[in-house]
């Protein structure tokens, strides 16, 4: 486990091989992603999943949305936002709902979901697999595509692929002392 958590990274769309990832196999992530801690069972994640064909849509809604609302367009952002989707076997749209009963502070319903977020990054890692969270500008857009209940928000998309051979940088972190405390 140490090592899986130790070799979690962020591997691009671009670094995917565009090999198609068995739905089984995504499923197998989302249930690990199922077993995040949840304050008072709340389980505010949701997530969607984009495969297959949807993903051609998907990819057309993207960079529309981007050419329809940028403020200074660039083709470059438009042909990315469409290759990222493309690239990728699956993206996972990561959202949040919190608990209509608000028995527990949002906070803790971002965190639940950031928890779920990460099982499913370590589970891809230990399966051999590459992924990447992330927020585009286009966030806001994306429930209404969807069409995802009124208090359910938009946290990123989550692409997951097949890496390739490219060579992954090797991670460095400051010392723990830097960021920790005892008294």
């Amino acid at each position: 486990m140490e090592s899986t958590i130790k070799e979690r990274r962020s591997i691009f769309p671009n670094q995917f091989t565009g090999e198609v990832i068995p739905d089984a196999k995504i499923t197998e992530l989302l249930e690990l992603a199922h077993w995040a801690p949840s304050h008072r069972k709340t389980f505010p994640w949701r997530f969607h999943v984009i495969g297959g064909e949807a993903k051609i849509a998907f990819a057309e809604f993207l960079a529309n949305t981007y050419k329809n609302t940028a403020a200074k367009f660039s083709e470059f952002k438009y042909n990315k936002l469409k290759q990222k989707v493309l690239s990728s076997s699956h993206i996972v749209v990561i959202n949040m709902q919190p608990d209509p009963e608000k028995r527990v502070p949002e906070w803790e319903e971002l965190a639940a979901t950031a928890m779920a977020v990460q099982n499913l990054w370590l589970g891809a890692t230990a399966k051999g697999l590459g992924g990447y969270w992330s927020s585009p500008s286009l966030i806001d857009k994306i429930p209404s595509y969807l069409k995802t209940a009124d208090n359910e928000r938009c946290l990123g998309l989550f692409y997951l692929g097949v890496p390739g051979e490219a060579k992954l940088v090797k991670r460095e972190r400051p010392e723990l002392i830097s960021y920790v405390k005892w008294l």
